[in-house]
């Protein structure tokens, strides 16, 4: 069960760039989520990913406490959710359902930080332990949310 946690029921074992279908995942997912049932939806399901990734992570990776193995993507999806967490709140706040430039956005910014690994992400990452796993991750979809609020601002004050 551990396993079918960290690799988000094995879709972090697709070829090439799990990390990417991990994101990608959760993105259908967690729009659907905020979609067609509601905000408080995507917030529960972003805490219970947190808190069970950490504890998954954690256990799976006992033997191997070094390692951030590919596979591993259930802190793509926590990082993810946090990333959408953004635009929904801020289209539930104008009583709206969330359209897709701002899930996009979410999903370009969050992998754009978990790849280049700015600043905090960065020293998350260089942690090398089970929590540095997760912890990159939500570092990333925290300032991926951020980066889509202010180019959402961007677009709705400067451009139009």
């Amino acid at each position: 069960m551990i396993r079918m946690i960290t690799t988000f029921f094995g879709v972090g074992r697709l070829p090439a760039a799990p990390g990417t279908w991990g994101s990608l995942a959760a993105l259908i997912i967690g729009w659907a989520a905020a979609h067609f049932v509601g905000v408080w939806l995507l917030a529960v399901l972003t805490a219970l990913a947190i808190v069970i990734g950490m504890w998954a992570c954690i256990r799976d990776l006992a033997d191997r406490p070094t390692e951030d193995p590919s596979e591993i993507v259930i802190d793509e999806v926590a990082g993810m959710w946090i990333a959408l967490l953004f635009p929904a709140v801020a289209f539930a706040m104008r009583d709206t359902s969330m359209v897709w430039p701002g899930p996009i956005a979410a999903f370009l910014f969050f992998r754009l930080f978990d790849i280049k690994k700015p600043w905090l992400v960065g020293k998350a990452d260089q942690r090398h332990d089970p929590i540095g796993v997760m912890l990159d991750d939500i570092w990333a979809g925290l300032f991926a949310g951020l980066a889509t609020l202010a180019a959402a601002a961007l677009y709705h004050i400067v451009l139009i």
